[in-house]
């Protein structure tokens, strides 16, 4: 997999693997917090690190008022997981290490936050419909369909292979195939639905696909479920679409599937 070269190559750097072991223990840091993992190195090579890891979609940053924070992006190495260490030894390297592949974000008011990004080389259309339709969903969400009239204001159901609710959203915004806002809300688990926002653009001959989750009440239940839950959820999302055949995750049996 040619677009994960750059990955590889930024793992094989210990001062780079410092800083994504920063991140991963507390996520949404200032270059001058991350410098302090380092201090036997300039303030510019900290920052030369942090883009060879943003190049390589292993950390991504956004703006907060006059301060940009770095964010953990574990898709890559999920994605090199599933590709040369599930393939041959799956259930002894989940037993021995069981990697929180969390992506969170947090804003001024420190509200709970996960964003993830992927880059799939399959066209915005094809992400959509991937994002809409059962014949898709079914193969990559842990066998749920998907109901709804993509209206906003409309229900939008995620439901079990035997046809129960598995989640219950709301349509607040949808643009095809551009943007997709809607509520989540696992029946029996927070106070009230947190919100998902699908952006799909168009990158050359690829889509990247960010998927941002908030507006959670606190780091409630659905908020520690779905830090595991999301990630093989997108990479099985990208290697359907890549490969057309949906990707298969093993996991050890006193665990089974992950919410």
């Amino acid at each position: 997999m040619e677009e994960l070269e750059p990955a590889f190559r930024a793992l094989a750097d210990p001062h780079r693997r410092t800083l994504l072991d920063r991140l991963r223990e507390r996520d949404g840091q200032t270059l001058g917090e991350l410098w302090a993992a380092l201090p036997q190195m300039t303030r510019f090579g900290v920052m030369k690190h942090l883009r060879v890891l943003e190049d390589a979609h292993l950390v991504t940053s956004r703006r907060d008022g006059r301060r940009k924070l770095h964010f953990l992006n574990p898709v890559p190495i999920r994605l090199i997981a599933d590709r040369w260490i599930s393939r041959y030894a799956a259930p002894l390297v989940e037993a021995m290490a069981d990697i929180k592949h969390t992506v969170e974000r947090r804003t001024m008011s420190e509200a709970p936050k996960h964003v993830y990004e992927v880059y799939i080389a399959a066209t915005p259309e094809q992400v959509w419909r991937a994002l809409t339709e059962s014949e898709f969903t079914k193969q990559y969400y842990y066998g749920n369909t998907i109901e709804s009239d993509w209206q906003p204001g409309s229900p939008m159901v995620y439901r079990n292979p035997d046809g129960t609710a598995a989640i219950e959203c709301e349509v607040v915004e949808a643009d095809p195939p551009r943007r997709l806002v809607h509520t989540f809300f696992f029946p029996g688990t927070d106070d009230s639905p947190s919100r998902c926002t699908w952006s799909i653009e168009p990158r050359g001959e690829a889509t990247l696909l960010v998927l941002t989750h908030d507006e959670f009440d606190a780091e409630t239940p659905t908020y520690r479920s779905v830090a595991h839950g999301w990630v093989p959820i997108l990479s099985g999302l990208k290697t359907l679409l890549e490969t057309g055949k949906p990707l298969a995750i093993s996991y050890p049996a006193a665990e089974g599937v992950r919410d």
